[in-house]
């Protein structure tokens, strides 16, 4: 048995009563024992938390690691030309090292600014390796290879027969989900219904109710993809999937940026969730999603950086402060407070990859998923007379995470991290990124 004991801290719980208070947090191996003031436990290691923030783990609900690699190589763009010109052939440039390494440069990234929880979507080769790193590195994710089965503009090296697809992601899921006692869990991920024919999209439905597992999409985020899948399946994005019964409570689909009042309906009706990726939206020209209608519609609504080549970082603070501030000159000053987009990185995050039972607050019996937050400099003072939440939400940076936590295990502390070796990724990173430059050329449509 391991135990930490956590003193003295400012605690911002997410409960039910939305509960801050000074005190302490006790826990053995990965779950929290006790939470409250003065507590009086003998641990292995203590950490003196005095003038220093305590919060959930951030919950992240789309990203792609696969694509870390890529930051800086595909800067503005529009979506389908991003994905045609250079994402897809990046991505078919891949390597099981390369893989590796993208997957724990990104994972190094969301550990720094605190994200515990992670819904990955890889690309169609050596997702064995990115799983390798999740469970190397300690992060919770749900994750999982993409699936494209169709598409004339994807590079030949990406375009999958149904069936290959199909079983390549049954023998990962075999494999992964599950994995050190639930932490790492196995999502399907058809990429969106341009690249995917229909027969593979009703067999992810039959086999996400089969394994009892999400299926994690894109959908809506470009009025170009819009009018494309219209064209050629009849119907809008979220009809057509609601159509061949993939809308439900399993679904967790990305960006949902144009969406009509029908598609609204059936999101909320089936109990769809929604990841809002306000950095990578604004980036690539697709546009603000309606977040602020959507929440008053009770649909569960989380946030997510998508990819490093979209946005440029994987940093929550970042996707927070923007999720708030891009909705006041359509919705006025009191829209998307700081309050609601601090619940959509936390305990609304949780929700969507229905681990509410287990993270997204801090409360007695949950995963011991935390950050502790220094909010002590120019940037974020005074302190006096100001919320702490709004503190966050508007002023800190990744830059005032000290420790991160995963499952009761310390894997960043003093901004050093535990379970990868810093220097060794981003020199490997480089080198990686040098021999799938050499690549692209020769990756042909």
């Amino acid at each position: 048995m391991t135990s930490i004991l956590i003193k003295n801290a400012e605690i911002i719980t997410m409960n039910e009563n939305e509960e801050i208070f000074h005190g302490d947090i006790y826990i053995e191996d990965e779950r929290i024992i006790d939470i409250g003031k003065d507590l009086s436990y003998f641990a292995e290691t203590v950490i003196d938390a005095k003038n220093r923030t305590v919060i959930p783990g951030f919950i992240q609900t789309h990203i792609h690691l696969c694509q870390t690699l890529f930051r800086g190589q595909a800067d503005d763009l529009e979506l389908l030309d991003w994905l045609k010109l250079k994402i897809w052939p990046l991505e078919a440039s891949h390597d099981e090292e390369s893989s590796y390494y993208s997957a724990m440069l990104g994972i190094g990234e969301l550990i720094q600014s605190g994200t515990t929880t992670i819904v990955d979507m890889e690309t169609v080769h050596h997702t064995d390796e990115a799983f390798q790193a999740i469970n190397q590195s300690g992060i919770r994710a749900l994750s999982g290879k993409v699936m494209m089965d169709k598409g004339e503009e994807v590079p030949q090296l990406l375009r999958e027969k149904t069936n290959e697809s199909i079983q390549k992601s049954v023998d990962l899921l075999e494999k992964w989900n599950g994995f050190d006692g639930g932490r790492i869990q196995y999502a399907f991920c058809p990429r969106f219904v341009i690249s995917c024919t229909e027969e593979l999209l009703k067999q992810v439905r039959d086999l996400s109710k089969k394994y009892k597992v999400k299926v994690h999409t894109h959908a809506s985020e470009n009025k170009g993809e819009i009018d494309f899948v219209e064209k050629e399946r009849g119907m809008r994005n979220v009809i057509y999937l609601d159509h061949i019964g993939l809308a439900n409570e399993n679904l967790i689909l990305a960006h949902c940026v144009w969406l009509n009042e029908e598609e609204k309906r059936i999101i909320k009706a089936r109990g769809v969730k929604v990841s809002h990726c306000p950095g990578s939206n604004l980036k690539l020209a697709s546009g603000i999603a309606e977040t602020p209608d959507l929440l008053e519609r009770e649909v569960f609504v989380s946030l997510g950086a998508d990819g490093a080549p979209c946005n440029n970082n994987l940093d929550m603070f970042n996707e927070m402060r923007l999720a708030a501030i891009i909705q006041k000159p359509f919705h006025g000053p009191t829209s998307m407070n700081a309050k609601t987009v601090f619940k959509m990185a936390t305990i609304g995050g949780a929700k969507a990859v229905g681990l509410d039972h287990e993270i997204g607050s801090l409360e007695i019996g949950k995963k011991a998923d935390l950050a502790i937050l220094n909010l002590n400099d120019f940037h974020i003072y005074p302190s006096f007379g100001v919320d702490t939440i709004s503190r966050i939400v508007y002023s800190a940076t990744r830059a005032d995470v000290e420790t991160t936590l995963i499952n009761g295990k310390i894997v960043m502390h003093n901004r050093v991290l535990k379970t990868m070796d810093k220097q060794v990724i981003l020199k490997e990173a480089n080198k990686s990124m040098k021999r799938l430059l050499k690549r692209v050329p020769s990756i042909v449509y």
